[in-house]
């Protein structure tokens, strides 16, 4: 039975990202069902899918997953050939950590940086709480590559589960140059350069759907 991945707009849905490029970067099918977000039909649309009338949703047969971490753990149980946690124990449970931290942290950097692939890349004065979020995504970074990062460009060495997490934040440290250190510089690069993040762009840069809330220029709207 094919799998369904429910989503929200590729260049403003930072969640929605995390399922799908795990999924497409290690070879996992799936039919992709785009619901657009901030619209008069949403609650609607996405209440068809999923109980929890947000995006993203796995439809798994009679299984339903949301929530980005929930979907990953279940495609590593559904899938255990695929490598989507690192194999190596102490390496497994570092990822598993950091993924969560992700899912449940990082507010002011996630509020004052939306995540906007179309937006040329500009600097933005941010305030102090975002700076300390940036700092210690630093770290956890830093302490990630030097402890499993050897053998690979990412996190973990070979790309998995915590990279497709932690994505959306790259993303947003290059769209609002923000300053960063040369271990996490290299990283933001291999995330751009991944295929399954190069395709889900070209994507996002097609899109039209505007959400202000997104918009940090706004009313201005700078596209790249």
């Amino acid at each position: 039975m094919t799998l369904k991945l429910v989503i929200g707009n590729k260049n403003y849905s930072s969640w929605s990202l995390r399922p799908w490029l795990a999924m497409t970067a290690f070879g996992i099918a799936f039919e992709e069902i785009l619901v657009p977000l901030d619209t008069p039909e949403f609650k609607s649309q996405i209440r068809a899918h999923s109980p929890a009338g947000r995006v993203p949703v796995l439809i798994d047969g009679e299984a339903v997953v949301w929530e980005s971490i929930a979907i990953l753990e279940h495609l590593a149980e559904r899938f255990p050939d695929k490598p989507l946690w690192p194999r190596e124990p102490a390496a497994r449970a570092h990822a598993r950590s950091l993924a969560t931290e992700m899912h449940g942290g990082f507010g002011a950097l996630r509020r004052e940086a939306p995540m906007n692939l179309w937006r040329p890349v500009e600097p933005r004065a941010f305030p102090e709480d975002t700076v300390k979020d940036v700092r210690v995504l630093l770290r956890r970074w830093s302490e990630a590559r030097e402890r499993f990062g050897a053998g690979g460009d990412f996190l973990y060495g070979a790309f998995s589960a915590a990279d497709a997490m932690y994505a959306p934040v790259a993303t947003r440290l290059r769209t609002y140059a923000i300053e960063v250190d040369p271990v996490a510089a290299a990283y933001v690069e291999a995330i751009h350069a991944h295929p399954a993040f190069v395709a889900w762009k070209e994507a996002a840069l097609k899109e039209t759907h505007v959400l202000e809330i997104d918009e940090v220029d706004w009313p201005v709207v700078k596209r790249v």
